[in-house]
């Protein structure tokens, strides 16, 4: 899909990181080789827009203390542009949408 939008592009690669990601390290590589600089550019970001888009990405911000938050990526919520944010104490988690403790926020 990308190619046809930007067709000088020669190699595509996407990685992105599942697990435990610390802050300060790259969560998504992307990588577009193309002769014009700007298509590799259109396409990168036509790439992680794409990716933010189409995948449920949960992260989960740890804060001082005990307390967290599950963020879900706003560009995919059921194509709303809102954020589902989930508030855990103690350690706790709770992954589902819109469950207890669970609140949405427009943007």
């Amino acid at each position: 899909e990308a190619t046809i939008h930007f067709p000088s592009i020669g190699r595509i690669v996407a990685v992105h990181v599942l697990g435990d990601c610390p802050v300060g390290n790259a969560s998504v590589i992307i990588y577009a080789s193309s002769p014009h600089r700007a298509d590799a550019l259109g396409c990168v970001e036509f790439l992680i827009n794409e990716l933010k888009a189409r995948v449920p990405i949960w992260k989960r911000e740890v804060y001082e203390g005990s307390d967290s938050i599950w963020k879900e990526n706003i560009e995919w919520h059921e194509g709303k542009k809102q954020r589902v944010m989930v508030q855990s104490n103690n350690g706790g988690t709770n992954h589902s949408r819109g469950g207890v403790g669970g609140s949405t926020e427009d943007e």
